[in-house]
């Protein structure tokens, strides 16, 4: 298990935060970032990239105290030259900028409209801190363990469980969920308006290999170094024909390499408060395409096989690419520009980060 550290100082004993100089939180934003004050507590050891999408002159104040870099669509525009083109602008789906420009080896990202939850005891849920659990230990992807996750204090393999798999395998991804305002879609928005989620499920579970689940960007954290080139989150938002799927895409797109590579996603724990419901018609606006596009989209994603050769995250991600033109180039032209800015997204990553392109190889030629 994941412990605090502790350092020493006369009279007195500080717990470290997990992981401080090895994490970085990235927030995408179009706002001043008032919630970080509840978050103090907990965020304030962490250094900040904070991603400032809509208008670049407009002014962004965040609280004093934290450490933190902020750029916005002039920076990027700066930064990446020709290759920005891959990066949404008016979507959430900017965030992945903040993935790109980090040096850390984790990420935990998290919108600007999520709080601070409670545990049914009333304490206030230190979200970061159970991601960073998650993170540094095992997940189960090839058997599935009906106690959830053994590797908690309290639980363990159950019978039947064969022991040549219970090292597990690493963790890369850990998606956590959020309690009050549910993430629906549009129709579910505007068939339940007041539904709100109350329930608190203990648990955390390891996604099965083959199995693919909707991810959500808003309480997410994953292992930079293990699986970073993957969680590209698409072209959303202005000058697109869809939104709202920019995790989803993320997603799909991360699970087939991370089962090609053999690496787990957990969900579950830890939870956050959503606490703004967004408005149901202009979801729907951005959506539409997105609900019925998926029901192809899915299939294709559940048949893709990636080749033995394939052995970084770069070289899965060209292969994806080029199956993502082949197969759903027929569904919508808009598939085979995303397919491109995927391949853009990879060359970009690879100038900012030549020694992660050294340690997988060759990328796309």
């Amino acid at each position: 298990m994941a412990q605090s550290s502790t350092i020493t100082v006369p009279g007195k004993v500080t717990p470290v935060p997990l992981l401080k100089d090895e994490l970085d939180i990235v927030i995408p934003t179009i706002r001043n970032l008032d919630f970080l004050e509840m978050w103090r507590p907990f965020f304030q050891p962490y250094h900040l990239i904070i991603v400032q999408d809509g208008d670049p002159s407009r002014t962004i104040n965040v609280p004093e105290g934290f450490d933190y870099e902020l750029y916005n669509r002039n920076d990027i525009n700066r930064i990446l030259g020709p290759k920005a083109s891959c990066i949404s602008f008016k979507d959430s789906a900017c965030r992945c900028f903040g993935y790109m420009v980090s040096k850390k080896k984790y990420i935990y990202t998290i919108d600007d409209d999520c709080f601070v939850a409670k545990d049914p005891s009333g304490k206030d849920i230190n979200a970061l801190e159970q991601h960073i659990k998650n993170l540094l230990c095992p997940s189960t992807p090839f058997f599935f363990n009906t106690l959830y996750d053994p590797y908690r204090e309290g639980a363990d393999f159950v019978r039947g469980y064969p022991f040549s798999l219970r090292e597990g395998a690493p963790t890369a991804v850990s998606h956590g969920l959020w309690l009050n305002i549910p993430d629906y879609d549009a129709p579910t928005q505007l068939v339940k308006p007041r539904e709100r989620n109350t329930r608190y499920v203990d648990a955390v579970l390891t996604i099965p290999k083959g199995t693919f689940f909707p991810m959500c960007g808003m309480n997410l954290a994953f292992n930079r170094e293990l699986i970073g080139p993957a969680m590209y989150f698409g072209l959303m938002g202005d000058g697109q024909p869809i939104g709202r799927y920019d995790d989803m895409w993320a997603g799909w797109c991360m699970k087939v390499i991370c089962d090609h590579m053999g690496l787990g996603v957990k969900t579950g724990l830890p939870y956050i408060w959503h606490s703004k419901a967004s408005n149901p018609f202009v979801n729907l606006k951005k959506e539409y395409k997105g609900i019925y596009w998926q029901e192809e989209l899915i299939p294709f994603f559940q048949s893709v096989v990636l080749p033995q050769e394939c052995t970084s995250i770069q070289q899965c991600y060209i292969e994806l690419s080029k199956q993502v033109k082949a197969k759903l180039g027929k569904v919508d032209d808009y598939f085979n520009k995303l397919a491109d800015s995927m391949v853009t997204w990879i060359e970009a990553w690879d100038e900012l980060n030549p020694s992660a392109q050294a340690d997988n190889g060759t990328a796309a030629k």
